[in-house]
């Protein structure tokens, strides 16, 4: 049984610690990229002091009754970055936090909004794959920023999607959408039927290569479907482009395409795993930034799959 009292003052402190960053710093900047859709984007850097895990494009998108937050960003710290920004636009409480999938530069910042009380969102995977990973996650997040990864904690979903699950703001309606293994076997989409605008998560990577931790051919055919939503607005997990949906989908679906044919040609030419690596993909280079960080793994998990294929 947990101590109350330390419970309690650990709380506390949290709170304490919030209110303070939140007087010396700023609220994260924010772009209105459909009425009461704000996304913030964030930079292409690896995680750091610096910027305290803001590498991850997150937002929220403001109803007649309440608000939705799409993810919350790599850290408490930029969790309450991305609060007040929230207050910055508008006084109605937060009552969800849509955690799109298992990835830490999405999730640390939900416990900003613990004070919020809201349902906190997550594809029905979302569950298993934090106990699999959050002590690893929060080991290294504490190796990068030491003591500003403070208030940092894996949040585990109240509110779980198996398939579809619509939310409504007040005049404003969600479309939760949970995928099949594709980025991760945990990804979420989030849909607003009001100003068409899709929020695509790490189902789609722009500028950053993309990553590869679930399946590869399930992701292909994630991006085949994703080019048949209606949607006039788009937020991705990570960069953005003036293209038009779905036209902006189609760098990542060659690029990963490409790791498909190649992958699939180097294993019927008996190509080792360490051979397939130095070689499949390596047109896509100058096409996508940190590109020596991932994708490398992402051949690596391509090779893991399609070697079983039939």
């Amino acid at each position: 049984m947990k101590n109350p009292i330390l419970t309690l003052s650990l709380a506390c402190a949290t709170l304490l610690h919030g209110a303070a960053f939140a007087q010396t710093t700023p609220a994260l900047n924010v772009v209105e990229v459909a009425p009461g859709n704000f996304a913030h984007y964030a930079g292409f850097e690896e995680r750091s002091p610096q910027n305290l895990g803001d590498n991850a494009n997150v937002g929220f998108i403001v109803g007649e009754r309440c608000v939705a937050v799409i993810d919350a960003g790599g850290s408490f710290a930029i969790g309450q970055r991305l609060r007040q920004a929230i207050r910055a636009k508008t006084d109605l409480p937060v009552c969800y936090v849509i955690l799109t999938h298992v990835h830490p530069d999405h999730f640390f910042g939900a416990t900003a909004f613990n004070a919020d009380h809201p349902q906190y969102v997550g594809h029905a995977n979302l569950p298993r794959a934090l106990q699999q990973r959050g002590k690893f996650y929060v080991n290294t997040l504490n190796r990068d920023l030491g003591d500003l990864a403070q208030g940092s904690e894996v949040v585990m979903p109240t509110v779980l999607v198996k398939d579809q699950l619509e939310l409504d703001l007040g005049n404003r309606k969600l479309q939760v959408r949970a995928w099949p293994v594709a980025h991760t076997d945990d990804d979420l989409t989030v849909f607003d039927q009001r100003t068409r605008t899709l929020w695509v998560s790490d189902l789609l990577f722009l500028q950053h290569t993309p990553v590869v931790d679930g399946s590869l051919v399930g992701f292909i055919a994630a991006i085949d479907q994703l080019k048949a939503m209606p949607a006039d607005h788009y937020v991705a997990g990570h960069g953005r482009s003036a293209l038009p949906w779905p036209q902006s989908l189609e760098p990542e679906q060659r690029y990963l395409q490409l790791i498909l044919t190649e992958t699939r040609q180097a294993l019927k030419n008996r190509k080792t795993l360490e051979q397939a690596v130095d070689t499949v993909g390596q047109s896509e280079q100058g096409n996508w930034l940190n590109f020596d960080l991932f994708h490398r793994r992402n051949v690596t998990a391509a090779y893991t799959e399609l070697e079983w294929e039939d």
